[in-house]
């Protein structure tokens, strides 16, 4: 499995017992949908490697208590420590309305409802307290924030993101 054709479920935060249990930190709004996995994809070494669950519940909210196959003692819970956890893809729930994945939207034209279409969504920046659409012009980059007041519609059939930005945003990087 390629780490393209995946998405980051969260990370290997402790041991919770001598027997091999870890707890995973989810990043994610909504745990309880993987509660009951049968597997997942361990970055170990730059690989993913599948490793299969015997057993998992939710704890405190945002953590999963997960008892893998072969790790059986806190030495084996010690060697995946840290490790990120990844899923496929297409194991995400579907997205309606105005929701989106950020990797979704990735390629689509944004649209502003005054000036129309002005650019390409070629990746997204969210290392920063807001994030934002990375969106080409040329060879202009465009800077736009993913603000909900701001977006109209994820126009998934057209491949096309509409927003109602503020006037002058877009204008001052043409």
């Amino acid at each position: 499995m390629r780490k393209d054709d995946c998405f980051y479920l969260g990370k290997i935060a402790k041991k919770f017992s001598f027997k091999g249990e870890v707890l995973i930190y989810l990043d994610t709004d909504e745990p309880e949908l993987y509660e009951n996995m049968e597997s997942v994809f361990v970055e170990f070494n730059k690989n993913l490697v599948p490793f299969f669950i015997e057993h998992s519940s939710l704890h405190k909210n945002d953590f999963l208590k997960t008892k893998f196959e072969d790790v059986d003692t806190e030495a084996d819970a010690d060697e995946i420590m840290g490790c990120e956890i990844y899923l496929p893809i297409s194991m995400l729930p579907k997205l309606e309305g105005n929701k989106f994945y950020f990797h979704e939207v990735i390629g689509f034209e944004i649209e502003d409802q005054r000036l129309g279409v002005f650019g390409k969504i070629v990746s997204i920046n969210d290392t920063a307290a807001q994030p934002l659409f990375e969106v080409i012009n040329g060879n202009v980059e465009i800077l736009v924030p993913m603000i909900d007041q701001f977006l109209v519609k994820i126009d998934r059939e057209n491949k096309k993101v509409v927003m109602n930005l503020p006037e002058g945003l877009v204008e001052m990087y043409l």
